[in-house]
């Protein structure tokens, strides 16, 4: 299997566009991409593009031009950019292709995903009121863990307050204002334990990824950064959504467990090894439950962590430095790459004010699509 390497990258804002169309995003975060990469549009050889609200995503090739390119659709869940990305790389590890590029776009609405009454049936108020199967399940599972773990309602907070102060740091996120964690204590309750601003928004924008071969690589850059590690997994039969195997010990861990432990092993490296972190922080608790999923740290040992700062741009294990899901919302086909985005630039020393300090060369990013589908990767200089 052949290396490798995150050649360019490149991002559409995440937010709010009016009438511009999600393909129209995605066609500008490919000629970014391509930009960082130094390659044309003519170059590529194949493409994977994800999207939940667009049907066919290789429309992006109308405004990219139509070279008779394979360009293959994808999705699956909030792990749709994580499998996009996968596919991609293994077109170029198998010796197939030598350049592709993974993209993901989308353009969602305000409100919770369940709102839509087209699909869930659910009418509009049924959001006001917090009634929703994403915001339900979200609740019931970091309730349950705090239980577990002893992590306070405070934690939470701190979490969310983290992401808005990183996002603010941040010129292509949706939310840019700080908020302290009083601000976020005193939100209103949405679905207990989780207040409004413990939540991220679904939203707009689009993010891409030129990946090519080592050996191509060669030729572009002196300074690649690798794909050391892609996986994706999905649940066990027995599967409990949280992973608390002292309270439930007959139960399977959750699919995060698996995909960590496959990327891993796939790049030869531990937790241990890894410098900056961007995990799904679909809400406050789950920022938390996969810091212990991923291996980096013990379950209730976050609570300490956050408090200590751990977790902090500045801190031993900076996470979600973009300012996450939580300030940078999530258009379901982009966000993943999105996360790599940050890590490319983090690593290139290229993140301006949210740079993390002492030159991070490893870079680890997890997507965790409800009811069970989890991406990992792993980039490295």
């Amino acid at each position: 299997m052949r290396e490798v390497v995150v050649l360019g990258v490149g991002i559409h804002p995440f937010g709010r566009f009016g009438d511009k169309s999600a393909i129209e995003m995605g066609a500008e975060a490919v000629r970014m991409a391509l930009g960082d990469a130094g390659v044309t549009w003519n170059d590529v050889q194949f493409a994977f593009g994800g999207s939940f609200e667009v049907d066919n995503p290789d429309a992006v090739l109308g405004r990219l031009g139509r070279t008779g390119i394979p360009f293959m659709d994808v999705y699956n869940g909030c792990a749709t950019a994580a499998t996009a990305l996968e596919l991609t790389a293994d077109g170029i590890r198998s010796g197939k292709y030598d350049i592709g590029v993974a993209v993901g776009m989308d353009k969602h609405g305000h409100g919770a995903f369940t709102s839509d009454p087209v699909h869930y049936g659910a009418p509009s108020w049924y959001g006001d009121a917090g009634m929703f199967l994403t915001t339900k399940f979200f609740g019931m599972k970091i309730n349950r863990y705090m239980h577990d773990f002893g992590i306070s309602h405070e934690t939470l907070a701190r979490v969310a307050s983290k992401n808005y102060e990183n996002g603010s740091l941040n010129p292509n996120a949706l939310r840019r204002t700080p908020m302290s964690v009083e601000q976020i204590m005193e939100s209103r309750m949405l679905n207990y334990p989780l207040r409004q601003y413990m939540f991220c928004s679904p939203d707009e924008g689009a993010a891409a990824v030129v990946l090519c071969s080592a050996e191509k690589a060669r030729q572009l850059t002196s300074n690649p950064i690798f794909l050391r590690a892609t996986a994706l997994r999905t649940r066990k039969a027995g599967a409990y959504e949280v992973h608390s195997s002292s309270t439930f010990p007959e139960h399977e861990p959750a699919p995060t467990v698996f995909a960590s432990q496959a990327a891993y092993e796939q790049a030869g490296i531990g937790p241990e090894d890894v410098d900056i972190v961007q995990l799904q922080d679909t809400d406050s608790g789950a920022e938390i439950i996969h810091m212990a999923e991923n291996g980096f740290c013990n379950d209730g040992e976050q609570e300490q962590m956050l408090a200590d700062g751990d977790t902090r741009i500045t801190g031993r294990l900076p996470i979600n430095t973009d300012g996450g899901l939580i300030a940078n919302g999530e258009p379901i086909g982009a966000s993943g790459l999105r996360q790599i985005h940050e890590l490319v630039q983090q690593l290139r020393g290229n993140a301006g004010e949210r740079q993390v300090p002492g030159n991070p060369k490893v870079g680890y990013s997890q997507l965790y699509g409800a009811p069970g589908t989890a991406g990992v990767s792993i980039v490295s200089l």
